[in-house]
């Protein structure tokens, strides 16, 4: 067993990612449907995905959200794939799954799949790569560690 296949973070403080990791999206909706879940969001967030819908900050958050303890949660509509994102759309593009809010997408979904909690350890990142199914985790272009480090400490400001 190498060191790659223990559930363990590194004890030397160096991230097991250091040479970077391979993820480029598929557009599959993978990571926006599933089991029940949250999408956080900030009201500077929430103010970009009104603008992109062209209402209110007010309208948004009463049409689109939904109140999780003292947060709000992007609300979410029950299809044969899951529980899919309201804003998931999978009629626009034959064969995909994209997020009509793209552009003004929250920082939760611009920063899958570089969260801490699937950075853990090589073990956690081949986990929630099977069990999202996220076809685009270790394949297409190489993301350097640098980004990576912008993408998973970016949730540590929410």
């Amino acid at each position: 067993m190498s060191d790659r296949d223990v559930d363990t973070p590194s004890t030397t403080g160096t991230e097991w990612y250091k040479d970077g990791l391979r993820f480029s999206c598929t557009q599959c909706g993978n990571c926006c449907t599933g089991p029940p879940g949250v999408v956080w969001f900030n009201d500077d967030e929430a103010d970009a995905m009104a603008k992109k819908l062209g209402i209110s900050r007010a309208t948004f958050y009463r049409k689109y959200t939904r109140k999780v303890g003292q947060r709000h949660s992007l609300k979410e509509t029950v299809t044969e794939h899951g529980h899919d994102c309201v804003f998931l759309d999978r009629e626009s593009v034959p064969g995909k799954a994209v997020c009509s809010l793209y552009e003004a997408r929250p920082t939760q979904c611009r920063t899958w799949p570089f969260w801490p909690e699937n950075l853990h350890s090589p073990m956690t990142w081949r986990a929630v790569k099977r069990a999202t199914p996220c076809p685009g985790m270790d394949r297409g272009k190489l993301v350097p560690i640098e980004e990576i480090r912008i993408q998973r400490d970016a949730h540590l400001d929410e």
